[in-house]
């Protein structure tokens, strides 16, 4: 009975740990996918301090024509793995990819990185980026 409580204690002490290694404490995270995860505050100060990145919106063109970031380029989710290589021919670029909620948004990164590209920021979704949006 000891060993196994001993056992269950260090059992949850290398989860936390291993949790809290996955979070770089800066508002991101790197997956083992090969993408990273950051939030809306982390993006907007990507896109404030360089011109260098390509930004996807993962969403439909209906919810696209609603309101999205300005400069998006606008590649459903669905249709990334015909789309990528045409239109993204630098599998190095730094890609910030959003979509309503964050859910098509990591379908959309784990695409890419099958795909072969290396430098894939998820940001999740426009229902939580607190700035401007264009129609």
């Amino acid at each position: 009975m000891k060993k196994s409580r001993r056992f269950i204690i260090m059992l949850m002490i290398s989860l936390s740990l291993f949790g809290l290694g996955a979070c770089n404490g800066e508002g991101s995270s790197t997956d083992n996918l090969g993408y990273e995860q950051i939030n809306a505050q982390k993006a907007k100060e990507i896109m404030d301090s360089t011109t260098e990145y390509i930004l996807i919106d993962a969403r439909t063109s209906e919810e696209f024509a609603e309101g999205h970031i300005e400069g998006a380029l606008l590649i459903p989710e669905y249709e990334i793995s015909g789309r990528a290589l045409q239109e993204l021919p630098d599998k190095d670029a730094l890609i910030l990819v959003y979509c309503r909620s964050g859910r098509r948004s990591k379908i959309a990164s784990q695409e890419l990185v099958k795909l072969g590209y290396t430098n894939i920021k998820e940001f999740g979704g426009i229902i939580d980026w607190p700035y401007e949006t264009v129609k």
